[in-house]
């Protein structure tokens, strides 16, 4: 494996390492409400297929090789530093949101809207970690199914799921939301002051 496939998987790696801890408490935690459609189920399930299962196919056996594609080292580079970026924004998000963090569209027992450390910038940190992500995916893995097939799949869960999220949100927190969201970019912040 070259040196961008073995960033891939460290990635990887340092994402269950980070969420772990809060997966444990998410278990845990008291459910008061779940937003989980089938279509979002499906598309998760898509998601874990082009982000794990065809980056394995293609880093351990050679069934994919027709559907290699060759880019210039800088832009392997600039793969890495996007998983750099990716990884950064996925730890402070989830550094920031504690037990408030579900996998999934869920509200618990105590359920309180972040608005501070990252959550002080944008609404969805982990969704601009994982815009970062599939673009360093299609740098890192250079192959047209276990690259950039990623980012096709991301785009319509993302219009769903941020979509769907929003309306969770203004029907938990009401009027809380609404500024927050007015004062806040979605994955791109609208100012850097605070």
């Amino acid at each position: 494996m070259d040196i961008f496939i073995l960033v891939y998987w460290a990635a990887l790696a340092a994402e269950i390492v980070i969420r772990y801890p809060l997966q444990k408490k998410w278990k845990a935690a008291k459910k008061v409400e779940q937003r989980v459609s089938r279509t979002e189920r499906t598309l998760l399930s898509l998601l874990w297929v082009v982000m794990f299962v065809l980056p394995l196919i293609y880093s351990l056996t050679n069934w994919l090789d027709f559907a290699d594609y060759r880019l210039p080292a800088w832009l392997g580079w600039l793969g890495v530093v996007l998983m750099a970026g990716a990884l950064l924004v996925f730890a402070r998000a989830h550094i920031d949101l504690k037990a408030n963090w579900s996998p999934s569209l869920e509200i618990f027992e105590g359920h309180t809207l972040v608005k501070s450390g990252i959550y002080g910038y944008i609404r969805h940190p982990m969704y601009a970690s994982q815009w970062l992500w599939v673009l360093a995916q299609i740098f890192l893995i250079q192959n047209w199914l276990a690259g950039p097939v990623d980012l096709l799949l991301f785009i319509p869960f993302y219009i769903l799921r941020v979509r769907e999220e929003e309306k969770m949100m203004v029907d938990t927190f009401g009027e809380e939301y609404r500024q927050y969201r007015q004062a806040t970019g979605g994955v791109w912040p609208k100012s850097w002051k605070r």
